[in-house]
This record gives structure tokens, sequence and C-alpha cells, in this order.
């Protein structure tokens, strides 16, 4: 289908019955209409590499695909036929099977740091099971999270954290305290100013836009040694992005605990809990402590998610898919800087971050962060065949993809700078601006349309 024929009669259709059934219209609020251009939000068909297909016949070019999920691209033979093998054997029995023993061992081969593994279906669930592991080792009952850092779990213990926090409790809130990436001396304050009462220190080793500065994962690490926190990185981004024994292996870094996911399984659902065995035996039989209930659930172990976490830990061994992953990045980045230089916009529209976990930031006229002008962005990209919430890239992106999304820029960057030389989005963005994901209130601004 041509740029000029695209529309999205079919997805706008679907996404409405979706709204009439599901709350919010997606089952994970990142993949909500809200995050999208009006009017433009793809319900997509299938994909296949590093491109997605919609109901309207519309083929998109596709960032972050599966929130940062899938780092081999969609359809790839080699995961889908292990999963097809463990499928085919049977999905889920009343003991352990095969596969619980085949991952438990690669994994713990991969990510040399860890003594133990346990394996689940996401992420909330095992950064939870982390944080209760510390807590039930310390006896301690407060948390400090990274507050510059986005997500870690969908549990009370940290939403009550963000500006969703309705429906939890008071008392869950102030379980949870707070310091900054990069600042070691916030973290000093918090652990002075309740001695003693800090269970762990959760957050993620580094992010897409944020490198440790030197010898702050150090200090965080003696910090949390000092004060007998439990230290717990969230690798679910960076493992498998930044390395297949993730960021702590880059950084030099050893937590107690770590929690992992997304590229895990190339987009099919396993997340995993691993770390220290003393910790780890706390939610197991060899323990004299009193037992945590620790990831006891029907679907934990579901053959087909282990059956592809080893069929992309084998595609990392055979392929350097993070080293790919970053060349492609990098490429794309150099090119997007100078199309955005070419259009005199660079004040307003920036793409920084780590290669392999580029982002965009968009600026409006005075210069301040816009939604507006990143629905602008987002329509225009949308318009020439690029559908990303990010520029986070995969292994399966060609050449052509990145061709693709330059020019697509190219035209974007164009509508942008139009709209910034006019002082407004108005004539140039049809309908609201998009929205945080995470937000106390459902609607976004709608904006004026013109006529």
């Amino acid at each position: 289908m041509s740029e000029s024929e695209r529309d999205f009669t079919l997805s706008n259709r679907a996404q409405t019955f979706l709204h009439e059934m599901v709350p919010g219209g997606a089952h994970t609020n990142a993949r909500g209409s809200d995050q999208y251009p009006e009017g433009m939000a793809p319900i997509i068909v299938r994909g296949d590499g590093a491109r997605v297909l919609d109901v309207d016949s519309n083929w998109f070019v596709e960032y972050g695909a599966g929130l940062k999920a899938v780092t081999l691209g969609h359809g790839y033979e080699p995961v889908v036929r292990r999963v097809c093998e463990a499928a085919s054997s049977g999905v889920n029995f009343t003991r352990p099977s095969v596969w619980e023993v085949r991952a438990a061992e690669r994994f713990l081969e991969m990510v040399p740091t860890a003594d133990m593994v346990k394996f689940a279906k996401n992420g909330s669930d095992v950064t939870t099971a982390a944080v209760k592991l510390a807590r039930a080792a310390t006896g301690r009952d407060l948390i400090a999270v990274c507050r510059t850092q986005p997500f870690f779990s969908v549990d009370d213990w940290f939403m009550a954290t963000t500006s969703m926090a309705s429906g939890i409790p008071r008392a869950v809130r102030d379980l949870t305290v707070h310091f900054d990436f990069n600042d070691l001396e916030s973290l000093r304050t918090v652990l002075a100013q309740h001695p003693g009462q800090i269970a762990a220190i959760v957050m993620e080793p580094a992010t897409g836009t944020r490198e440790p500065q030197p010898g702050f994962l150090e200090g965080v690490r003696e910090l949390a040694n000092r004060d007998g926190s439990v230290l717990i990185f969230d690798e679910m981004i960076c493992g498998m992005r930044w390395s297949s024994a993730g960021a702590q292996a880059v950084y030099g870094v050893t937590p107690d605990l770590s929690t992992w996911g997304k590229a895990l399984g190339n987009g099919f659902s396993v997340s995993a809990l691993a770390g220290k065995r003393d910790l780890m035996e706390r939610g197991g039989l060899n323990t004299d402590e009193s037992r945590v209930f620790l990831l006891s659930n029907t679907h934990g172990a579901e053959t087909t998610g282990l059956a592809a976490y080893l069929a992309v830990a084998d595609t990392y061994a055979e392929r350097d898919v993070v080293t790919e992953m970053e060349a492609a990045g990098q490429k794309l980045q150099i090119a997007l800087l100078d199309v955005i230089e070419s259009a005199g916009i660079s004040e307003y529209l920036s793409v920084f971050g780590r290669p392999s976990a580029l982002v965009f930031g968009t600026r409006d006229a005075a210069g301040a962060p816009s939604q507006e002008y990143r629905a602008l962005l987002l329509q225009e990209l949308l318009r020439h065949g690029v559908l990303c919430q990010s520029l986070v890239i995969s292994a399966a992106h060609t050449d052509d993809d990145i061709d693709v999304t330059v020019e697509a820029f190219r035209r974007a960057s164009a509508v942008y700078a139009r709209a910034i030389e006019s002082g407004t989005t108005y004539g140039y963005l049809a309908g609201r601006a998009v929205a945080p994901a995470i937000r106390e209130f459902a609607a976004p601004r709608r904006l004026e349309v013109q006529a």
C-alpha cells in the first residue's frame, strides 16, 4: 500500500471494539492507543523480522518490538521450531520437565554471577519475589527504589510510588523510599534517614539513556554491604541487550539478586529470578529459616517459554547478537542525527542513548519537552511506514529497514521543522497529543483540529 493510500480504518474499528471489551483497549498500558496519534494505532496481524503487518494491509518497520522483548526478530525460525517441539510433547505437567533442567543449567552457565535461578512468566512477578526474599532475609520492611528509572513491577510495593496509586493503601505507599541514579549522596541520605530499616535497594544497573558514572555502581554495592541491604538489579532491558550475562557483567558489579525477562524468550513469556544461594534457598527446601512462598504458580515452568529461552541462548552463542544490535543502532543514530541537523531542528528533536536501546526526545518551539510534538513525529513516521515508540533496535533490522527509517525521518523532520517555525502543531497534528502510559487521569488533552 502506498503512502497516499495508507489508512487505519480497520485498525480504528478493531480498537473501538477493544475499548468496549478490554479496560484501556489493550492488555499493557504501553501498548494503548493513547500512546499513538489519534486514529493511527495499528492493530497487528503478524510480524516478519523487523516488520509488522496491520489489519489495513499496512507494513511498518517496527522498533522496540514486544516492549523491547524481541531481539532476534518476529517469527525467528530457530525459536519457533524449538517452541513447537516443546509444545508437541506437552506444555504443562504435574512434575518438573526436562526443559526446566536444561533451562536452569543453561542460564547459570550464561550468568555465572548467579548460584540459583527460578523461572516465571513476567518481570513483575520475579522482581516482587526478589523484594520478598530481601524482606525475609533482613527482617526489614522498607524498599529503596531508584526513582529516576521508570518501572519495576505492577505490584503495590512499586505502583504505590507512581501517579497510578489509586486502590493502594497508604500504609503500603509508606514502605517504599527513593534515591536517584548516578547520585550516591541521595542513597546515603535515604540509608541515613532509615538506619537498619531498608531491606533492598532496587535499580536498573543502566538504562538506554543513562550509563552509570564511574564508581557509582561500585558505591551502591558498598553502601548495600555496609547497611546490610540486599542489592537487586533489574536486568529486564539490559539482560541479553547489554550482554548475554547482563549489565552486571559489563560493569563488573554483582548484585545479590537479579531479575530477567523480555529478550530472554524473544517475545515468548519467560522471566527469571537469579542470585545468591543463601537468599534463593529461602524459597526452597534446604533452609532452617521460615520459608518464603516464592514463585509457585501453574504456568511458571510451562515448556514453551523455557524452550524459547534455550533457542535464544543457542543463537547468542552462535552469533554475536549484542554486537549486531550495537552496530545497527550506531548506523541508525548517525544517519538520523544527520537528517535532523539538515532539517535545522537539532535543538528540538534528538536521538540518544545506547546504540542498542535508542530513544528520541521531542521539544516544542520554546524548547520544552512536548507530547504534542512527539505525537506529530509519530504521526508522520506512521504515514511513511515506521512504527516506533522508541528506536530500540533488534538484530533483525536490515540495512533496508534502516534506509526506510531514515527516509521516514527525513520527511517527518520537514513537517516538524515547519511546525517549529510556526510555533504550534496546529494544522500539522490531526488530533490529541499522546500521553504518558502511567498517569493519574485517563484523558490526554485534546487538540483543536484544523478544518
